[in-house]
């Protein structure tokens, strides 16, 4: 059985691992088959993921929630990776963030930004009300 450690523990191992994959032999290796994807391809997959999540948490026994969020997970590691991210950096800013009410960090990142700097290929109207 795997080691039980804290989440942040075994994400950083499962990270050390996709970065090992880089330039593996993509008929053998997902991980290094959606890194040759390239970060859009990557990015792709991460939006299945999180689409399957969602509709395991609408829909699905917890059992099923855990196993898409692991996917989920997974697959934002390889992002991470692909985009030359580590995760200490992500650890950094949510510790930044830590303690700060959600609303107001909210506002200081919408205030540092201008009303144009949406992401290419983002869509409108799928707000949540």
């Amino acid at each position: 059985m795997a080691r039980q450690k804290s989440g942040s523990d075994v994400l950083d191992r499962v990270f050390a691992v996709i970065q090992s994959r880089k330039g593996g032999d993509t008929r053998t290796s997902h991980t290094a088959r959606l890194l040759a994807s390239g970060k859009a391809g990557v990015a792709h997959k991460l939006g299945e993921e999180a689409l399957e999540t969602i509709a395991a948490a609408l829909t699905e026994p917890k059992s099923r929630i855990v196993s898409e969020s692991a996917d989920l997970l997974f697959h934002l590691l390889v992002l991470w990776a692909a985009s030359g991210l580590r995760p200490e950096q992500i650890w950094a800013e949510l510790a930044r963030r830590e303690g700060t009410s959600g609303i107001a960090e909210k506002a200081s990142r919408s205030a540092a930004k201008p009303k144009s700097a949406k992401p290419k290929g983002a869509r409108r109207g799928l707000r949540h009300k």
